[in-house]
């Protein structure tokens, strides 16, 4: 888990790396220069704002309006997983998902966070052996992070580390 602010520069070099991509919780005061620093890289970058998300079906309409989904997208997992290992109604050489207050829908739909989260980072995985960059960034307020970053480590054994999410 990232927490530092880090200069534009750095992040770039970050970006730009397939092997570093995959879904992150981060500090929200970094969010802007996140952001900034993928479009620098002609990344694609989506906003998706979880607030007042309701369900499941809610997130899936809020990621795929974000990620211009085409009218084939079926609003369901598998579906999800299918448009995100794709994308090619939104060629890149990159990718920024920015999901954004997502605290509130994660307490209330724990489950349905951790598939989203586990889908995210596969698509990191597929498109990583294209040797894109696929990134999911989770902003959260800097006492939510702290709290996060205090609990064990999540190991990884497709990433090979403990800090994606």
């Amino acid at each position: 888990m990232m927490s530092t602010t880090m200069i534009p520069t750095d992040l770039r070099e970050l970006l730009v790396e397939p092997l570093q991509a995959r879904a992150f919780f981060i500090d929200a005061r970094d969010t802007r220069a996140m952001a900034t620093a993928a479009a620098a890289l002609d990344f694609a970058v989506a906003r998706v704002d979880l607030a007042g998300c309701r369900d499941k079906a809610d997130a899936l309409a809020r990621i795929g309006t974000a990620l211009q989904f085409p009218g084939w997208f079926g609003a369901n997992w598998d579906a999800l997983a299918d448009c995100l290992g794709d994308l090619s109604w939104l060629l890149a050489p990159g990718y920024l998902l920015l999901i954004e207050n997502s605290s509130e829908w994660q307490a209330a739909q724990n489950e349905d966070f951790d598939t989203l989260l586990a889908i995210l980072n596969e698509a990191a995985l597929e498109w990583r052996e294209r040797n894109v960059a696929f990134w999911a960034l989770l902003p959260l307020p800097a006492d939510a992070l702290a709290q996060l970053e205090q609990r064990e480590p999540l190991q990884d054994p497709d990433f090979g580390d403990s800090n994606a999410v």
